[in-house]
């Protein structure tokens, strides 16, 4: 299974070799799938692998879904095995574009960019579009940003005696403090 992962992060950003690269082994991506008078659906993992690319805006990052913790661990024992499917599905990956990135243009004061690319989770691609804000400080770039997915989307079932119980809509958000290598 570890190999299977390596492989899969080393196919994703073997394109970044050559390129001026940024990145971090410990984003934190966030999710949230909670509706009111329930229990909070939120998890977080904080060991997401990000690449971005500085001279074109390209990005993808890998996150081990295994990794997202929630705050009881029946919830995310439920999470893996009854959803997300882990055993099957072990990764979620992202791959993308900033669009009309240009470095040379950051600087401290936070800019939003449109990030859009392609969500691989629960063995389901689909397109999706994020509001990110992006700025420079300490040769670092900062990177935080979310976006809305709805789990019917990645042919993840809900029992319907728990519908009620979680969003049919889950934000997710991310940050990252991408370093130069």
């Amino acid at each position: 299974m570890k190999k299977l992962i390596v492989f899969s992060v080393f196919l994703v950003f073997a394109g970044y070799a050559s390129a001026q690269k940024y990145s971090s082994k410990t984003g934190k991506v966030t999710f949230e799938a909670s509706v009111p008078l329930f229990d909070d659906i939120y998890a977080q993992d904080d060991n997401n692998l990000v690449v971005m690319n500085a001279d074109n805006g390209e990005i993808a990052s890998v996150s081990v879904v295994k990794n997202f913790h929630f705050k009881t661990k029946l919830m995310e024992e439920h999470f893996n095995e009854s959803y997300a499917e882990t055993a099957k599905y072990p990764k979620t990956t992202f791959k993308g574009k900033i669009v009309n990135f240009d470095k040379t243009k950051l600087t401290a004061s936070p800019q939003k960019y449109t990030v859009q690319g392609t969500l691989n989770f629960h063995g389901v691609d689909k397109a999706v579009s994020s509001a990110a804000t992006l700025y420079a400080k300490d040769g670092k770039i900062y990177m935080q940003g979310g976006f809305v997915a709805r789990p019917a989307d990645y042919k993840v079932t809900i029992p319907k005696m728990v519908t009620k119980k979680i969003a049919e809509n889950v934000n997710i958000d991310y940050n990252y403090v991408l370093i130069k290598q």
